[in-house]
């Protein structure tokens, strides 16, 4: 998966803009192994803010070739620390999600879609996480327009 969306920005097939919602936007592109759909928002805030972290985004998936429904996973512009674990505070819910190079995603698959609906539902969602360099950083996200984003990126892949 991270390589996919990681590859998005590499690629020659460059994604589509289906529509802005309000601090989300839905895209479209065509992966090697088919259509593949997504939400995606950067944060309104980082920090530390002496620091600089590269392109970071929140991205929730629809990849129909390969069964997968709103899958949630961060993406920052440096490695994260080997082993170590990001924690998603939505509203107070919080979710822990595993690292693996320069992405993120959700340690339970089973808690997926139980953190999709908090984001839908809630307001606000810190992520945060442990640099390679033992540098601690947070991103703060707006939540507003995430399920218009989610399900227009869900209509797109039908």
């Amino acid at each position: 998966m991270a390589l996919a969306l990681s590859g998005v920005a590499a690629s020659a097939q460059t994604p589509t803009l289906v529509n802005q919602f309000k601090d989300w936007a839905t895209y479209t592109y065509g992966g090697p192994k088919g259509k593949v759909c997504y939400a995606l928002s950067k944060p309104l805030e980082m920090t530390p803010k002496d620091r600089n972290h590269g392109d970071v985004f929140f991205f929730v998936s629809t990849r129909p070739s390969e069964g997968v429904t709103n899958e949630p996973m961060v993406m920052v512009g440096y490695p994260f620390k080997d082993g170590s674990s990001v924690e998603v505070d939505v509203d107070g819910n919080k979710f822990t999600m595993f690292t693996k190079g320069d992405g993120a995603w959700v340690e339970n698959a089973a808690k997926e879609q139980e953190l999709v609906g908090a984001m839908k539902a809630g307001r606000s969602m810190t992520v945060s996480g442990l640099s390679s360099r033992n540098t601690q950083t947070s991103y703060k996200y707006s939540l507003s327009g995430i399920t218009a984003a989610i399900d227009a990126a869900g209509n797109a892949c039908k």
